[in-house]
């Protein structure tokens, strides 16, 4: 029996959520309605653990800088370290990788025409670290393993949303032959609006976000086709970040002829530090 594709999560990973977790802060007057958004999914995930997660998300100058910046990253090491993003590293488990289903989607996405670069090491930053701890809390260590893919949406030119929907399909599809009997979910993170420079730094489009959310549900295909300057000018510079749910969305069945997935969970929340947050399940039905 070969793996297969379960569920899709998505989530904003901002990382003041991070330190209001590390700091005990999740339950005061401004934190505890966010947290409070994420306990049906922390419910289900404890329930329905995967046996491996392929986690989307950006790296925020730590793995990567301007002298080296690819569009695609996946990691294959059997450990990714939690980076220190300059106050010191999170106080969070390293992250277990999964090398030989790592390898086997580098390998089957590649041959799909997808150029991914191969990461034998990787640090991890707020961006990955930050969805693992809404979803899970605070472990000694991460209940699965977990394949980080990194997506450039830091430094133009950055891949349009038809490409990450595109290459969730790929990953789909890697994953659904790999000679293997596991239950992968797929991440995709960052978002939702929000602007962290210059005049418009503070932005926020929950009107935008919302019809966002609908469309990543209803109609992916159609909102894979939104140009990268609507993402800018409506969800500020830092909102191109959701074209990497598109990647997450592209994995799922519906888009090669299944049934819709099961909406379990879907929460929006403003603001969480100056962004606004996002949330969503989807399970293969």
């Amino acid at each position: 029996m070969s793996a297969r594709i379960s569920a899709s999560v998505y989530t904003s990973h901002v990382p003041a959520i991070g330190a209001a977790i590390d700091q005990g802060n999740t339950e005061s007057p401004y934190w505890e309605p966010l947290f409070a958004g994420y306990t049906k999914s922390r419910e289900w995930i404890a329930d329905n653990t995967p046996d491996a997660i392929v986690l989307v998300y950006n790296d925020h100058g730590n793995a990567f800088s301007p002298d080296l910046i690819p569009t695609f990253t996946i990691g294959l090491a059997a450990s990714f370290p939690v980076a220190d993003e300059g106050w010191g590293p999170r106080p969070v488990p390293d992250v277990a990788g999964h090398p030989e289903l790592a390898a086997h989607i580098a390998q089957s996405v590649i041959q799909q025409d997808f150029d991914l670069t191969i990461a034998n090491e990787l640090q991890v930053d707020h961006g990955l670290t930050v969805p693992l701890s809404l979803m899970f809390g605070q472990p000694d260590a991460w209940p699965c393993p977990v394949i980080p893919v990194a997506v450039n949406v830091i430094q133009y030119p950055v891949p349009s949303g038809r490409r990450c929907l595109e290459l969730g399909k790929a990953i789909r599809r890697a994953v659904e032959d790999f000679d293997d009997n596991l239950e992968v979910q797929i991440w995709g993170t960052g978002g939702m609006s929000h602007q962290l420079q210059g005049p418009r730094a503070g932005l926020i489009n929950a009107e935008w976000d919302n019809v966002f959310l609908d469309r990543i549900i209803a109609d992916p295909e159609d909102l894979a086709e939104v140009p990268h300057i609507e993402y800018v000018r409506e969800a500020g510079s830092e909102g191109i970040e959701l074209v990497m749910w598109l990647v997450g969305r592209g994995a799922m069945s519906d888009l090669d002829g299944g049934p819709a997935p099961e909406e379990l969970h879907r929460f929006y929340h403003v603001a969480a530090s100056n962004t606004a947050v996002g949330h969503l399940v989807l399970i293969n039905s």
